[in-house]
C-alpha cells in the first residue's frame, strides 16, 4: 500500500513539475515573440530618418508629416508602447503615398530602396506579429485548460493579449497635397 501512495506522490509531483515548466517555456516563448516585433519596429524605425530626408528635397511642403513621425519616433523609442507604432506607420504609409505623387522622387534611387526595405520590413514585422499571436493563443490555450488551468492559476501565470490592429489602422490612407 505505501507503495502505490509513494507512485500516486511522485506522479502527481512529476505532473506538477512537468505542466509547470512546460507554461514557462510558453511564457518565455511569448515574450521572445514580443521582443522580436520589438526589433522589427525599432530596425523600421531607424530607417525612417533616411526616408524623411529623402522625401523632404522634394515634398518640403510636407513640413507637418515629418515633424509628426519625429515626434512618434522619440516616443515609441522612449515607453515602446504599441499605439505609437501603429500611429508611426500610418504616418509612414503618408510618406510612401507622397512619394507617388512626386514622379522625379518615384525614380530616386535612393528612395526606391529605402521603400524597397520598408516594404521588406513591414513584411517581417507582419510575420513576428503573427508569431507573436500564435504563441499567446498556444500558451492562453494551455492556461485555460484542465489540469493545466489548476497549475496556472497555484503559480499565478496570467494570460498574455493578442496583438491586434488598432481601430482604424486598416482603413486606406488618404493623402492630400
Amino acid at each position: 500500500m505505501p507503495t502505490i501512495i509513494t507512485c500516486i506522490v511522485i506522479f502527481i509531483l512529476l505532473f506538477i513539475l512537468l505542466t509547470y515548466n512546460g507554461l514557462v517555456r510558453k511564457r518565455n516563448a511569448v515574450k521572445q515573440s514580443r521582443s522580436s516585433i520589438d526589433v522589427y519596429l525599432t530596425q523600421r524605425f531607424d530607417l525612417i530618418p533616411n526616408l524623411i530626408e529623402t522625401v523632404k528635397g522634394y515634398a518640403s511642403h510636407e513640413k507637418e508629416i515629418f515633424e509628426s513621425i519625429t515626434k512618434l519616433r522619440t516616443e515609441y523609442n522612449q515607453t515602446k508602447d504599441l499605439s505609437k507604432a501603429s500611429l508611426l506607420n500610418s504616418q509612414i504609409d503618408k510618406i510612401l503615398l507622397i512619394g507617388e505623387n512626386y514622379p522625379e522622387l518615384k525614380s530616386s534611387e535612393n528612395f526606391l530602396h529605402l521603400q524597397k526595405t520598408l516594404t521588406k520590413m513591414e513584411d517581417q514585422l507582419q510575420a513576428a506579429r503573427r508569431l507573436y499571436n500564435i504563441d499567446v493563443t498556444a500558451y492562453n490555450t494551455s492556461l485555460q485548460t484542465f489540469p493545466t488551468n489548476i497549475i496556472s492559476s497555484v503559480f499565478n501565470f496570467k494570460e498574455e493579449n493578442l496583438f491586434e490592429l488598432e481601430p482604424g489602422k486598416a482603413a486606406n490612407i488618404k493623402v492630400n497635397i
